[in-house]
């Protein structure tokens, strides 16, 4: 999508409107890919269960909720994504360019709100959205 079109007078979705988020993956045995950049050989994440994933994130989510940690900083150390480098920071995309899950969540949210647990193929997430 071209960034050309942002101002548009559509708010509601469709073409030319873009989201920007930030996300925490944690990955588990199901994922379509069993490697990330901390776990280069996926051996922590083929022992990983989904229900132990989830728990995981879930905690994680629990404490940025209740202002214990930054989302970016849990991002940078926790996430199975390359986008830990960057805080969990995805950039921004519009429709058709994410999973389904992963853009219907992260559509459905207002600016600053932080998702519940997002399945996709890669894992399991929490979605900050962030514009």
């Amino acid at each position: 999508m071209s960034s050309s079109n942002k101002h548009g007078s559509s708010s509601s979705g469709g073409g030319g409107v873009e989201v920007r988020a930030s996300h925490i993956l944690i990955k588990h045995e199901g994922s379509r890919r069993k490697a990330s950049w901390k776990d280069p050989e996926g051996r922590v994440i083929k022992n990983t269960t989904r229900e132990s994933a989830v728990s995981q994130i879930k905690v994680i989510r629990d404490d940025i909720v209740s202002g214990k940690v930054k989302f970016e900083d849990v991002a940078a150390r926790c996430s199975d994504c390359s986008s830990a480098k960057r805080g969990g920071d995805l950039g921004p995309f519009g429709r058709g360019q994410m999973q389904k899950p992963f853009e219907e969540a992260t559509f459905g949210l207002k600016v600053g709100e932080i998702s519940d647990i997002v399945d996709t193929d890669s894992g399991v997430h929490i979605i900050k959205r962030t514009k």
